[in-house]
């Protein structure tokens, strides 16, 4: 299959290289400087290029910020029979961007990051594919994401920004909480180490990346949680209520069996 990557950043090299092996794959990024360590694909910095390699397939890479944005740029150079594609951990506006366009389209979200997963060893990552997208490009990625042994899960795409508020939204507000706190001293701790592991992992993707995870619909609910428990330890703390603190550790047990 002839497919076109869009973005060479961390996820747009990485799904090159996998691909390249058994797939004729173009990558096209507009820094030409950030295309020279990719092999076996062609790169291409001009939309003109796109036009004369006729994708079958396209695979939105670039950063959330701009994927509408880089659809409506090729667009113009793509056969109508292309399917196009995203990866973006936020779904708001692509369906209706989808629909819009009356092409074939696949959305997915592969849940793992390079900067924390190890790319050798996905067997514990998953990635998450829309039930509304084309069958030909739902059994594509379904095919891909299987060789990488990664768990798969069909959502739709409300679903999907609903997971994702719980998966990730969750996950990052705790995070930043924690570090938002912190100052530069040495403190010892195997757990206080593992948090800031995290957090410097966390601090070093793209900001608008973090925005929009955070800013998802389903996002204030969840972190409205957090406060409310927050709010109750607190008050545990301050009363030095034994009785109600082995409760509340019961609980948290009870929720992570």
């Amino acid at each position: 299959m002839k497919i076109l990557v869009l973005g060479a950043g961390k996820m747009g090299t990485f799904l090159t290289d996998v691909l390249c092996i058994n797939h004729e794959v173009a990558l096209f990024d507009t820094d030409p400087k950030r295309l020279r360590f990719v092999f076996n694909t062609l790169r291409m910095t001009e939309y003109e290029e796109i036009w004369a390699f006729e994708p079958e397939l396209v695979i939105n890479c670039v950063t959330l910020k701009y994927t509408i944005d880089a659809f409506e740029k090729v667009l113009p150079y793509l056969p109508k029979n292309c399917i196009i594609s995203d990866i973006a951990s936020v779904k708001t506006g692509i369906q209706a961007y989808y629909e819009g366009t009356g092409m074939r389209y696949v959305s997915t979200h592969p849940m793992f990051g390079p900067t924390f997963a190890t790319l050798d060893n996905l067997s514990t990552q998953s990635a998450i594919i829309i039930s509304e997208s084309d069958h030909m490009g739902k059994a594509f990625f379904k095919d891909l994401y299987g060789s990488l042994k990664l768990r798969i899960f069909e959502y739709s795409f409300d679903e999907h920004d609903e997971t994702i508020a719980y998966s990730l939204s969750i996950p990052f507000a705790s995070t930043l909480v924690f570090a938002s706190v912190m100052v530069p001293q040495e403190a010892p701790g195997t757990t206080f180490k593992r948090h800031m592991d995290i957090a410097k992992g966390l601090l070093s993707e793209d900001d608008y990346l973090l925005t929009e995870i955070l800013f998802n619909p389903y996002t204030h609910n969840q972190v409205e949680k957090i406060r409310a428990e927050l709010k109750t330890l607190l008050e545990i703390i301050d009363d030095k209520d034994t009785e109600r603190m082995q409760d509340f550790l019961k609980m948290v047990r009870k929720n992570i069996e």
